[in-house]
């Protein structure tokens, strides 16, 4: 038996690939997007990707499952154990088989056994390995976002992100007693999480890539309570607000995603489009960091720095529906190419090309002018504060401003102020926050980007605000 894991840090998401040296045949469980690094990693062994499937119907990613399975010639399995509503549009078509409580497959000498362990999800797996060319007995489990190093997945994104009222609470019950079964399994048994430190679908991930079962019922904390209504209310506070994406990357994954025959990088447009584009309300991001945007930018673009939260605010700020583009420098050759595999792995493949940096220099040239957005200093925004008609507009999660926030300050997270945009009057002074500015600074190229004449950057946030003794409510 040969395993390999497989780890993007941007999504914090693991995949594997299961191999069998004997007869030259591979499974890939909870593959993403860009499948090449699985076949490449496949052809290296020697072996054949001829097995394909995921754990559940991924929230945070999409998923590479179908993709993969055409792109190597594999069978797909995929779970048809939560019910009609938690079916795979496309198994039919795509002839998957469906996995249930207690189905087994089979990769050459390895055997893996399906449980069905709901909670995180309605439909969701975990898969007990056996390489019963040396053992009769599982050595590890692909958890998927049942149990993480530490954690468990969480019960309330569908509630939360996916707008599903009312299960969360039900959905929390299912994970307690899918968790109290499980942990009958042998305490040796290794566990291979679909997530790590940094992943959003649970709320205190380790950093660590693998654990065991009886690790874990010692030192993970949902395994400490043995009350049903108390793992309930323990599992349900505090959890992270997730992207606004995550309802969209359900939808995808659950119906199936595009094919794409491979991920390709669009051509770099020429600086005279750039006017068509946004004439045409093509969303243009330009990429560049907070600091040089609010210096100077092409009027109607949105700042979306390169970071590790590209891809969050990217998910939730462009349209899936139609074509946008992309302002990049991308003097040494390989951040376009990156950012695409990127976007594509949260289902934006609608990259139609991108503009150089230099074509803000020209647009400047040609047209005269650059749209700047004030940075405000601490004492600035103090003396304008409760000044006739400016607006103050705290751009956190609803959670972080009900922890404290400016006197009179309006609460709209920058995830969602598309579509509450008209809750922020027009014409008037806006000063733009957030905890330490990076939210900020998107938020307030989406303001100008909309419309909004006079709007104002504080780059130090509330973070400032609070460490320097200012009052809050």
């Amino acid at each position: 038996m040969l395993l390999r894991r497989f780890y993007d840090p941007k999504l914090a998401q693991a995949s594997y690939l299961v191999g069998c040296t004997t007869t030259g045949e591979a499974l890939v469980v909870d593959p993403n997007r860009d499948v090449d690094p699985y076949l490449r990693a496949a052809d290296a062994e020697g072996l054949k990707v001829a097995h394909v499937t995921e754990t559940h119907i991924h929230a945070d990613f999409v998923s590479g499952a179908r993709e993969l399975a055409h792109r190597a010639g594999a069978r797909l399995y995929l779970s048809d154990a939560g019910g009609d509503s938690w079916r795979y549009g496309y198994s039919t078509e795509a002839g998957a088989t469906p996995l249930r409580e207690g189905s087994r497959l089979r990769v050459g000498t390895v055997e893996l056994q399906v449980l069905h362990v709901p909670g995180h999800t309605p439909e969701h797996l975990t898969l007990l390995v056996t390489d019963t060319a040396t053992a009769s007995e599982p050595m590890g489990a692909f958890t998927g976002d049942f149990i993480f190093v530490g954690d468990v997945g969480r019960p309330d994104l569908l509630e939360r992100a996916v707008q599903m009222r009312g299960t969360m609470e039900d959905s929390a019950r299912q994970l307690f007693r899918s968790l109290q079964r499980f942990r009958t399994q042998p305490d040796y048994l290794q566990i291979w999480p679909g997530h790590g430190a940094g992943s959003v679908c649970g709320k205190s991930l380790g950093g660590v890539p693998q654990t065991t079962l009886g690790y874990e019922k010692r030192f993970n904390w949902a395994f400490a309570i043995a009350d049903e209504s108390e793992f309930v209310r323990a599992v349900l506070a505090g959890q992270p607000e997730p992207p606004r994406y995550f309802a969209e990357m359900k939808r995808i994954n659950q119906s199936g995603p595009r094919l794409l025959g491979g991920i390709r990088t669009p051509a770099r447009l020429p600086v005279g489009m750039l006017a068509g584009v946004l004439a045409q309300a093509g969303p243009v991001v330009d990429t560049r960091q907070a600091p040089e945007f609010v210096l100077g930018a092409v009027p109607g673009t949105i700042n979306i720095p390169v970071n590790r939260a590209f891809t969050t605010w990217a998910g939730s700020l462009l349209p899936y529906d139609r074509d946008f583009y992309l302002i990049i420098d991308d003097r040494g050759g390989q951040m376009v190419d990156e950012l695409v595999r990127d976007l594509a792995g949260i289902g934006l493949d609608r990259l139609a090309g991108y503009f150089d940096t230099e074509t803000i220099e020209a647009w400047r040239a040609s047209n005269g002018q650059l749209q700047t957005i004030p940075t405000l200093t601490l004492a600035q925004v103090s003396s304008q504060l409760g000044a006739d008609g400016v607006i103050v507009l705290d751009v956190r999660g609803e959670g972080e401003w009900k922890g404290g926030h400016l006197p009179g300050s309006l609460n709209v997270p920058v995830g969602n102020l598309e579509r509450r945009m008209n809750e922020i009057p027009r014409g008037r002074p806006v000063i733009v926050h957030c905890q330490t500015g990076a939210r900020a600074a998107i938020a307030a190229s989406l303001l100008r980007a909309r419309g909004f004449p006079d709007v104002r950057f504080f780059r130090g946030g509330f973070a400032e605000w609070r460490a320097a003794g200012m009052p809050a409510e």
